[in-house]
């Protein structure tokens, strides 16, 4: 079969496109994280954020960082060196939370899986590259759906157990990882690798079936969030202690 990535020439640098949707979502991710940061680090009693509408957002983010992460790894030249990237960056936020903010901690976070992802895809593009792109779209997400609920111990889907798994999967820091918490586990921001990474093969697969038509579109969003999305890494480590300097000037100004 012929590589869609042998003429890497016809490939865009950048994706006005891609750069908006990515920007789009880092400022709703932001935003999200205010709000966490309002309810559980100064304690305002806030019912929405446990409501499902709060959680359809939550989860939408997620969803589009991972699947766009998975398309963009079809147009990457340099996917092993992005995804090592990524993965320390990932584990730098994870020793920063265990030294300073244990009563925070992340452990296996979006950036661990998606750097994980990236590495893994790395050592396999081009082999997924010979399966069909629309069937690989369709299994990737059944996987999803169906594994999605591996850390409540059970296949199913919707909210709907079809078979719960064996306790013995579930044992240590390394099965966590994996997608399977031991008893007591705790991360404020958990992405194991599965279920996630049939997401992020489910954006892979959107690339293969349908990169010429996308990458063509000539929109060019919007200049401040395309800048955004060019520099989502950047922002993604930092954006949490800017948020809390911010609230927590605010509440100080506030309580004088």
């Amino acid at each position: 079969m012929k590589s869609i990535f042998k003429n890497t020439k016809s490939i865009p640098e950048r994706c006005a496109v891609l750069d908006f949707i990515r920007g789009f979502t880092v400022l709703n991710m932001i935003a999200f994280h205010a709000c966490w940061d309002l309810v559980y680090m100064f304690q305002q009693d806030w019912n929405w954020y446990y409501s499902d509408a709060a959680y359809i957002w939550q989860q939408g983010i997620c969803w589009t960082f991972i699947v766009l992460s998975g398309f963009c790894a079809g147009i990457s030249r340099h996917l092993f060196r992005r995804g090592l990237t990524v993965f320390l960056a990932g584990m730098i936020i994870s020793g920063i939370t265990i030294l300073f903010m244990p009563e925070n901690l992340i452990l296996f976070g979006v950036l661990t899986c998606i750097g994980s992802c990236m590495l893994i895809l790395s050592g396999c593009r081009n082999l997924l590259q010979i399966f069909p792109p629309v069937p690989g779209i369709l299994l990737s997400f059944g996987l999803f759906a169906l594994t999605k609920h591996i850390d409540d111990h059970y296949l199913g889907f919707f909210f709907k157990p079809l078979q719960y798994l064996p306790k013995f999967l579930y044992q240590n820091y390394l099965t966590a990882y994996l997608g399977f918490p031991q008893d007591g586990f705790y991360s404020t921001d958990y992405f194991a690798l599965f279920p996630w990474i049939f997401l992020f093969l489910t954006g892979f697969f959107i690339y293969q079936a349908w990169h010429e038509k996308i990458l063509k579109i000539s929109w060019n969003g919007f200049a401040p969030v395309n800048f955004i999305g060019r520099h989502a890494l950047e922002i993604y480590i930092i954006h949490q202690p800017v948020i809390y300097a911010v609230l927590y000037l605010f509440f100080k100004l506030i309580s004088n």
